[in-house]
Order: C-alpha cells, then structure tokens, then sequence
C-alpha cells in the first residue's frame, strides 16, 4: 500500500512541476512581448504560431511543443532558455549587460568585443546590410559595393539562383520554414565563397534565431533604418501595392513589426536612419560608418567626398 500511496505521491508532484514549468513559460512570453509593445496578433505572424495558441500560452494552458516555443522564443529576440529555466533571465544582470552593448555606439561595441577577445577575422571583409524592406538595402548596397570596389549580393537572388524560380514561388511551394531553410544554405555558400562583399538579406531573418546568430558571428553588420511611413512610401513607389492593398491596418501592422524586430536588428554593430535623406546623403554615411568600424582593411577603402 505504502507503494502505491509514494507513486501517486511521484506522480502529482511530476504533474505539478510541468504545470509550474507551462505557467512559467507563458508568464515570461507575455511578460517579454508586453514589454516590448507587441500585440499578440502580430507576434502569431512573426511566429507562425496562432493567436488562440499564443493565449493559451500565456495563460498557462498551452502545452507547446519545443519547436513552436523556439518560433516564439525567435520572434521575440530571446534564446528558448531564457522561457524555460527557473531563474529568470529576463530581469538577469546578464540581460542587462546585452541591453546595454545593444545601446552602445559602436566604438564602445568594438572597445567591448576587443577585450572580450573577439577577433575580427572570422567575419573578414564581409559586410550585410539588414533592415525591413524599404529601408535602402538593396539601393546603398550596390552603390557602397561599386565605391569599395567589392562584389553586391542580394541573399534573395542567391537563393533564386540554388532554387530555380522566384521567392514566391519558393514560399508557395515549400512554406515559410523552407524558405528558411533555404535561407541558411546561401549565407553558408556566401561565407564559404567570399571574403569580402556586401550581403542585403530579407528583413525576416532575425525569425530564425540561429541564422541569424551565424549571419552576426561572420558579417560586419549595419542595421539601415527609417519610420514606418517611409518603409511604406518606398516599397510604393517601387511599384509594389500589396501593402496597403485590401489593408487598412497595415501601417500599424507595419509599426508593430518595426517594434517587434528592434531587440534582433539592435544587435548589429551598427545603425543608419535613412528617413528623409536622399541616396547621395545616406551613401556618404554608410561608407562612413564601414570605415569608422574598422569592417575593412584600410587598402579596402576607395576615396568618397563627404557630403555635409
């Protein structure tokens, strides 16, 4: 009897600690996406998990599987550890200290990395440009590659080339986490291949939380940025409707992405606020922050006017 009574004892004590385990991780979610003003609906579409699941989640209910945790976890900017283990990372002084280096400027980032025994070899002479779509990637990475004298590559049309049709149809075939997949293949054909280039990706990167972290580890990398209204102008102005078609709330889906996405596109070394500059202005600018970073050799660097 004595036996059984200490199995059902092991097994209400095992049930309590995975139900205490599930309320934790929800109330870390919540906590996480409240404070960084994420509405639960645009998490569910960075995430790719349902808002009815993500309720369920954060109010303890949920039983999540490891894969869809680590899509929340991802879309959040935070490894899947920092939901699951007792202490809590989230008010950790460790926490603290990546909050500060994400705020710093980038000669208190390098000062940082140098002590820390952070080489620059491993990332060469790469430099990517990262950024939602509209913020100038793919207009200031060519013109800064043409005046470095370096190769421009669009991580897109990298994987156009290894799949044989457009993005679209990439997505339409084999889903987001294909694409993803995809997406991992041509940065590591990309750093296998090149020593020195300028890489543009798509803005989604920062949902694949590993590589992510490989593109961070082997670029030098400068977030281009601009306001919600001029991310939406410039994709219209390239002709390109979809945004706003059919979508009265896209401009604040528009913002709350922007939000989302500030803590993975902070953890470049660097920033550049491209609103209301023309090319010419915002090109002078990135070549100054390529050669205030260090990202190339001296001999690397072609000679550009500054432009007041």
């Amino acid at each position: 009897m004595s036996n059984v009574i200490n199995t059902q004892e092991s097994s209400a004590t095992k049930e309590a600690e995975v139900s205490a385990l599930i309320a934790r991780v929800g109330e870390r979610v919540r906590k996480a996406r409240e404070g960084k003003g994420i509405p639960r609906r645009v998490l569910s579409e960075i995430s790719g998990v349902s808002p009815r699941y993500l309720a369920q989640l954060e109010s303890g209910e949920g039983n999540i599987s490891i894969g869809l945790l680590q899509r929340v976890a991802a879309a959040l900017g935070l490894r899947i550890d920092m939901l699951v283990s007792e202490d809590d990372p989230l008010t950790s002084q460790a926490l603290q200290v990546v909050d500060l280096f994400r705020k710093a400027d980038g000669d208190v980032q390098q000062a940082v990395m140098r002590k820390l025994g952070m080489g620059r070899k491993k990332r060469a002479r790469r430099i990517c440009l990262i950024g939602l779509r509209g913020a100038g990637k793919s207009t200031l990475g060519a013109l800064a590659a043409n005046a470095l004298g370096l190769p421009f590559i669009e991580l897109n049309s990298e994987i156009e080339a290894q799949s044989g049709m457009p993005v679209n149809e990439v997505i339409a075939l084999y889903g987001p986490e294909g694409y993803r997949r995809l997406e991992a293949e041509a940065i590591a054909r990309v750093i296998a291949s090149h020593d020195d280039l300028i890489l543009a990706v798509a803005g989604g990167i920062v949902g694949e939380a590993e590589t992510y972290a490989q593109l961070l580890r082997h670029f030098h990398s400068v977030w281009l940025r601009a306001t919600p209204e001029e991310h939406m102008a410039r994709v219209r102005d390239q002709g390109d409707e979809r945004p706003m078609a059919g979508n009265p709330e896209a401009m604040d889906q528009l913002r709350s992405i922007l939000t989302s996405r500030e803590v993975p596109y902070g953890q470049a070394q660097a920033q550049l606020d491209t609103s209301g500059r023309d090319v010419d202005v915002s090109l002078g600018q990135l070549l100054e922050v390529i050669q205030k970073g260090g990202f190339l050799n001296k001999d690397g660097l072609k000679t550009h006017p500054t432009i007041e």
